[in-house]
């Protein structure tokens, strides 16, 4: 049969890696071979490291980009700063890609967030499918619209590093004997792009037509639904008591920790708190009989239906199973993406972004109201019964069948 190469290059968590598991599985299934290359390879483990596939350490930009704009507004500055500012730069990039590209000799590359793999692959003439959540999976538009539009943006800002990056790229598919880009969307959107989420939380809103996207524009993309693992896991096991029960999957870096587990305990909330670097052995931030912190990730196909309210970090994945299960959300965005995630989640009127709330944060004030306010679950709800239909399984047998239909196309 045919070989497939997953590919994740930008971006942190296991998001993109779990994006791949049923994928890979379902590749394999149809007897094809299937490698993966990933920007981590340790952490990863814990959700592709029983599948026997092969797993390479991905090339990505690992140093300080001096020069670039900050705060980054965009994919396109984003890029600025992972090595796309000097052609010299992103080239090297794109030779480590190629060398890989001919170890492993695949017949389509699956890209997650993986622009520069997406180029090594349009030098070397390999099909290449996207897949990925409406963040990093763009619309087909010149110039790529910004993402961070609750500030100002000086006039020509977004025209200049589209035109220097959409140069920087032509510059090193020119130096391969390669085609040039006609637009900058194209590297994160390869031949068949798979958009992964739900209209109503989309950040640059494509599917809203009151809202005009840039010139250029191709036809809006069909968001297919969210990708998530919903396997394995820990049961749920809550604190004792008859206050609400609070799911919170938070990490111990966010600097409102301490006081966000104080006002849980002193709204009487039994909450179940899974932090992974306390799971892996530092001491609980707030020791109390009300809280207790599970020792590995808990399943949440389990934890969320006996849910009142469920804190994150607002992770596209986290937020999808939620919605699902109906349960509203407190939200702690940590950086532009979650960001986006939380508000699409305040526009429809499931949850709270403390992250748009002054220092310090009212926590005790936000949880009242989401604990106490019928609004919010059933908003959530309402979501849970407009998706009552999704199956996690249905969306990665029609990704499977794009991947593969890029056999035949070319």
């Amino acid at each position: 049969m045919a070989r497939f190469l997953l590919a994740w290059e930008f971006g942190d968590g296991l998001g993109h890696a779990s994006r791949f598991r049923p994928l890979a599985q379902s590749l394999r299934q149809r007897g094809h071979e299937v490698d993966l290359m990933l920007r981590e390879i340790v952490h990863a483990r814990s959700v592709l490291g029983d599948l026997g596939l092969r797993v390479l350490q991905a090339p990505f930009w690992m140093h300080q980009t001096v020069g670039g704009p900050h705060p980054t507004i965009s994919l396109t500055e984003i890029l600025v700063g992972n090595g796309y500012l000097q052609a010299d730069h992103l080239d090297g990039l794109v030779e480590g890609w190629l060398a890989a590209l001919d170890l492993i000799r695949p017949d389509v590359l699956v890209a997650d967030y993986a622009p520069t793999a997406t180029i090594a692959a349009r030098i070397k003439g390999i099909p290449v499918a996207t897949v990925g959540g409406g963040f990093y999976l763009p619309p087909d538009a010149c110039p790529l619209p910004p993402f961070r539009t609750w500030e100002p943006i000086e006039p020509g800002r977004i025209d200049y590093w589209e035109q220097r990056v959409t140069n920087t790229v032509n510059t090193v598919l020119a130096r391969h004997g390669a085609p040039a880009v006609p637009r900058l969307s194209a590297i994160f959107r390869g031949d068949k792009p798979l958009l992964c989420g739900w209209p109503e939380l989309d950040p640059y809103q494509r599917h809203d037509q009151r809202h005009a996207l840039p010139a250029g524009s191709g036809e809006v993309d069909p968001g297919l639904g969210p990708t998530f693992l919903n396997e394995g896991g820990e049961a749920p096991q809550w604190p004792e008591g008859d206050g609400p029960c609070v799911f919170a999957y938070v990490r111990s870096t966010h600097g409102d920790l301490l006081a966000l587990l104080q006002a849980l305990d002193q709204a009487g909330c039994r909450t179940l708190c899974y932090l992974p670097e306390v799971a892996a052995g530092r001491p609980a931030p707030l020791v109390s009989p009300r809280i207790r912190y599970a020792g590995r990730p808990v399943d949440l196909a389990q934890a969320l239906p006996q849910a009142s309210l469920l804190i994150s970090h607002a992770g596209e994945a986290t937020l999808a199973q939620a919605l699902l299960a109906g349960v509203p959300m407190l939200l702690l965005p940590t950086q532009a993406e979650q960001f986006l995630n939380a508000q699409g989640v305040v526009q429809l009127g499931a949850g709270l972004n403390a992250a748009t709330h002054g220092q310090p944060v009212p926590y005790a004030q936000l949880l009242h109201a989401l604990l106490h306010t019928d609004s919010y679950r059933a908003a959530a709800q309402a979501m849970a019964h407009r998706y009552r239909d999704f199956l996690p399984s249905a969306l990665n047998q029609t990704l499977t069948a794009a991947c593969e239909s890029l056999l035949n196309d070319h």
